[in-house]
């Protein structure tokens, strides 16, 4: 008979992953906003060209100048502005800061005359990405009259409908969604943890460049 063999060491365990998000970072951003700063970048393009290449004297240095300063205030404000949720956290990106809110820590998700998020702290982030509309607002209640109105005089067939359905404005409709997600997900072990804030220095600093050479180039004359 063969002698048996010697066992074999173990292989050591390998280390558990974190777990991985149900679903990518759902995406909200303005179009309104997106198409206006896409109109505005191609103008300053087009003007800030003309001027550099055939201005004389001090015109292009003005121009690069005011570009400098221009150009990330106006991506600031409308291209850059997005939120982002994902099954553990809200990410907030605004036109100079970055908020990061695990589920656990917000405490409302407000709509007014703005959106806001609210943390345990009582601090209040406002929801540059998620505008509110007043004119989407009334046009949803005169959608939701009609609805309420057919849901009264019942269906062709003569019954009354048992369900009315919601009718929302766009934004109104993302922060249910939000709202819904965060109840959702706040006990959850991965939504805990403390808000963080970043400040956007990527936009930042080319604006006050720009403005400092604005201003010495204006006061040299």
């Amino acid at each position: 008979m063969a002698a048996p063999r010697p066992a074999e060491p173990a292989e050591p365990a390998t280390p558990a992953r974190p777990a991985k998000p149900a679903y990518k970072d759902r995406a909200y951003r303005s179009p309104g906003g997106l198409a206006g700063g896409v109109l505005l970048l191609g103008l300053f393009t087009w003007l800030g060209t003309d001027a550099v290449f055939t201005g004389g004297g001090r015109t292009p240095w003005l121009t690069l100048a005011a570009l400098l300063l221009a150009v990330p205030l106006v991506v600031a404000f409308s291209v850059r502005p997005a939120v982002f949720a994902n099954d553990d956290r809200l990410r907030v990106r605004n036109p100079f800061r970055v908020i990061e809110l695990p589920w656990a820590s917000i405490v409302s998700l407000r709509s007014g005359y703005s959106n806001e998020v609210i943390d345990e702290a009582g601090t209040k982030y406002q929801l540059w990405a998620v505008p509110v509309s007043l004119r989407a607002r009334k046009k949803a209640a005169r959608r939701q009259a009609r609805e309420t109105g057919r849901a009264a005089k019942g269906d062709s067939s003569g019954r009354t409908s048992l369900e009315e359905r919601t009718v929302r404005a766009e934004t109104d409709q993302i922060m249910a969604d939000l709202r819904e997600l965060c109840e959702a997900r706040a006990k959850a072990p991965g939504s805990q943890g403390e808000p963080t804030v970043r400040w956007a220095w990527e936009v930042m600093a080319p604006a006050a460049a720009g403005a400092v050479l604005l201003t010495i180039l204006i006061a040299l004359g």
